[in-house]
């Protein structure tokens, strides 16, 4: 645990959370119980073992006694049922289409798992980025509160400027308590999905490209349209049950009866065969509600890659929106307002501007940069949003 207390990297956060997260072995422990219970599947019933007393006289001059009639015997038998092998065979092709709907749920759980840790990984990096730049701005104003105090001891500034650096102070203090909230959120979640109970941020964020053609071809790979794939599996493999039950399955008896002396034993051998005769309205009808299971299983699947190929679209529309609203705030938005403050400040200083209109501009400034890295961290979490859902889940897009 001790090593747990050292700052997380990218790569070591989404290591740490896909092997330490609860839903994860909750659903790897589910593919561990499917494929134990496929063992089972298909084999023969467990036979049946008999013991009985037959003809015993109940009336007449045997009655209530076991050895004045030659039937009157204590009976012990075993029977075996076979079922047909279409059947033991549908049973096997629907135990490992379980196995791959418990892998599908394990493959989602962890693709979701690692989205959200790179999500509150790049979250709290953003966040103390947002932070640190806003405590430049209180040395900054530890400056100005100076250069006040030395204007009012000479006379050249009003007794009222000299708290007006203490008001921004206030203001900035309120955007610190925002960022702050931020910071502990973000770390936050990272504790919840990773396990540390100090978890935080090493190194920078991972340098993700992003190419919907590529993505758009590997579409079919996804956790969650295997997850459908293997629904649709299941749902044939209850077809093909309800199929096998139009098929008699059969079963063997012997019985060994034991008889007075004076009779001697007797042995029996029996086979039973089921007689499927009324399949119009027992087998027919479930065939047909399972034909109908597995064909809205298939246009689920259908659904589903529509859905996820909109869902690709949309955010890939977002991203290019974000990445267009980071360029203008780094070649413009952040160059006015810095341009700006250091003229509001010559005013300042020449006696053209007054104090208030000064730090205003100095404010914009700070929340000029501030919101920088926010457009940057829209499309930080873009590339990670996009990649690890719709990337391959090998390492969802990053770069070694």
């Amino acid at each position: 645990m001790a090593a747990w207390a050292d700052p997380l990297s990218f790569n070591a956060a989404l290591e740490r959370a896909a092997a330490n997260a609860p839903s994860v072995k909750a659903n790897a422990a589910g593919v561990d119980a499917s494929r134990s219970a496929s063992i089972a599947a298909g084999r023969l019933p467990d036979p049946t073992l008999s013991v009985g007393l037959d003809n015993f006289p109940v009336s007449g001059p045997p009655a209530f006694t076991f050895n004045r009639d030659s039937m009157t015997m204590a009976r012990v038998g075993i029977e075996q049922a076979f079922p047909n092998p279409a059947k033991r065979r549908a049973q096997r092709g629907r135990a490992q289409a379980d196995i791959g709907v418990a892998e599908a749920g394990l493959a989602v759980e962890t693709q979701t798992v690692r989205l959200e840790t790179a999500l509150a990984w790049v979250d709290l990096y953003y966040a103390k980025r947002r932070l640190a730049q806003l405590q430049l701005l209180d040395a900054s104003l530890n400056d100005l509160q100076d250069t006040v105090s030395a204007r009012l001891a000479s006379g050249a500034a009003r007794p009222s400027q000299s708290l007006e650096p203490e008001q921004l102070r206030a203001a900035v203090n309120d955007r610190r308590s925002e960022l702050t909230a931020e910071v502990a959120k973000a770390q936050a979640r990272l504790v919840r999905l990773t396990g540390d109970a100090q978890a935080d941020v090493s190194g920078n964020p991972p340098v993700l490209e992003v190419d919907g053609a590529v993505l758009r071809a590997g579409l079919a790979s996804l956790p969650r349209l295997q997850a459908l794939d293997a629904d649709a599996r299941v749902a044939d493999a209850g077809t093909e049950l309800a199929r096998a039950d139009k098929r008699p399955d059969w079963r063997v008896n012997t019985s060994y009866g034991r008889r007075d002396p004076l009779y001697g034993d007797m042995v029996s051998v029996g086979v039973s065969i089921d007689l499927p005769f009324f399949g119009k309205r027992r087998q027919d009808p479930l065939i047909a509600a399972r034909e109908s299971q597995a064909s809205r299983a298939r246009l689920m699947r259908d659904a589903g890659e529509r859905e996820l190929l909109a869902a690709l679209d949309s955010d890939l529309a977002d991203h290019a929106m974000h990445h267009q609203r980071l360029t203008n705030a780094r070649t413009v938005l952040v160059p006015l307002a810095k341009r700006r403050g250091e003229l509001d400040m010559a005013s300042y200083a020449a006696g053209k501007l007054d104090l208030g209109s000064a730090l205003l501009s100095t404010l914009a400034l700070a929340e000029a940069e501030v919101d920088a890295l926010s457009r940057e961290a829209d499309v930080a979490r873009d590339a990670i949003r996009i990649n690890f859902t719709y990337g391959p889940m090998t390492n969802g897009g990053v770069r070694p």
